[in-house]
């Protein structure tokens, strides 16, 4: 069989790597692993008609999060929007207010801030982390800020700028100790988007356990999955019981009596989603060895072409390894398009990272910092088939 990399070119050269590594003619991005006790305990569901947002599974989901994450509490929810919103309004996120957000990220991030009434205001990232750069952030602050009554206001809008979201990209985590120490100089709150992060640590402790809140995401294309599901992770019991107040309608605890004390939402997880969920995170340490041992296979590789490399976790860091990245030299950055072009039609899926936020139409007047190194990573990073089955 001839090689594809015969063709000449980068992007063949890539493709026979990939294929190297996966194997198989067809390979997806991110495709789920059911492989344990899914079915079981979907039956079970079943067959007790607790199939919505009352049932053990549910209270058993929220219980094994919090023990996994070392977390004090866990509140599960639809979605990992549902959770990074009802996180950011438990957070005192208000109306007019400004939120840091790294421009390098997937849409939800800024969407859940709009949601809040609040403005994103977009900020650079660090190429070893591709998350955000704490030091980049605290000079940019030190330009554009005052602190007054214990407010960090931005003295170009006028606004309050009230908390920094973090997130921990593809699954590895941001330098988020460096970035505790610029929130607490500058007064502002922390949220974690960790909705990638599952299994990933910093040191030791666990992603979205660094901030007053972190939220974790369980779509069908993540570590592991519920279908749709997302939680809320929290050391703060007032927090918690809130967030399961509000993503219950904020009905009061009645036999009969429909009493809504606050305007709530209908973001509870269901029963069904969490019966796959505690199935998915029985198998999750396997999963993760899986996901390394992709990455060891990858970077074996890409060592071989020199125009490129597998990003690796940052130090003192243990990654989940939720997405493998590829990351081009600047001297190749022109030939992104068609790597992701030569990849997919070879069934390869592949991907570039997202839209910059600050580029999409809702959010090009929004405040931002010089973005120079996103700019620069949205050319060069390209994501590479990370199923547990390439493994």
């Amino acid at each position: 069989m001839t090689s594809l990399a015969s063709k000449t070119g980068l992007a063949y050269q890539i493709v026979d790597a990939i294929r190297s590594v996966v194997g198989r003619k067809y390979a997806g991005l991110h495709e789920p692993c059911f492989n344990g006790n899914e079915l079981t305990y979907i039956k079970e569901c079943i067959d007790t008609t607790y199939v919505s947002s009352v049932g053990k599974f549910v209270d058993r989901f929220e219980s094994d999060i919090a023990d996994y994450t070392d977390a004090k509490y866990a509140v599960a929810v639809m979605n990992g929007t549902a959770a990074l919103h009802i996180a950011l309004k438990l957070a005192g996120i208000e109306s007019g207010d400004e939120v840091l957000v790294p421009a390098l990220t997937f849409v939800a991030t800024a969407n859940s801030v709009s949601y809040c009434g609040a403005i994103p205001h977009f900020v650079d990232s660090n190429e070893s982390t591709l998350g955000v750069c704490p030091h980049a952030l605290h000079s940019y602050l030190k330009k554009i800020s005052k602190i007054r009554q214990q407010q960090c206001i931005n003295t170009n809008t006028g606004r309050v700028i009230r908390a920094v979201v973090p997130m921990h990209t593809f699954g590895h985590p941001v330098d988020i100790e460096g970035l505790l120490d610029v929130a607490k100089e500058f007064h502002l709150i922390v949220v974690e988007d960790a909705a990638e992060s599952l299994g990933s640590t910093v040191n030791g402790r666990h992603t979205g356990t660094f901030g007053l809140m972190g939220v974790l995401s369980f779509n069908g294309n993540k570590t592991i999955t519920t279908g749709g599901g997302g939680a809320i992770i929290t050391n703060d019991k007032v927090i918690a019981k809130m967030a399961k107040h509000l993503t219950t309608t904020a009905k009061v605890p009645h036999r009969w009596e429909f009493i809504h004390d606050e305007i709530g939402y209908n973001y509870r997880l269901p029963n069904i989603n969490a019966a796959l969920g505690c199935a998915q995170l029985e198998q999750l340490t396997g999963f993760l060895d899986k996901k390394r041992n992709l990455f060891k296979r990858y970077q074996i590789e890409f060592k071989k072409i020199p125009q490129v490399k597998i990003f690796s976790e940052p130090n003192d860091c243990h990654s989940n390894y939720w997405l493998q990245t590829l990351m081009l030299h600047d001297s190749v950055a022109d030939q992104r398009d068609s790597i992701l072009a030569v990849t997919n039609d070879a069934e390869l899926m592949t991907r570039p990272v997202w839209t910059l936020m600050h580029h999409l139409a809702p959010y090009q007047d929004c405040p931002k910092m010089d973005l120079s190194m996103v700019e620069s990573l949205e050319k060069r990073l390209i994501n590479l088939p990370s199923s547990t089955y390439s493994s």
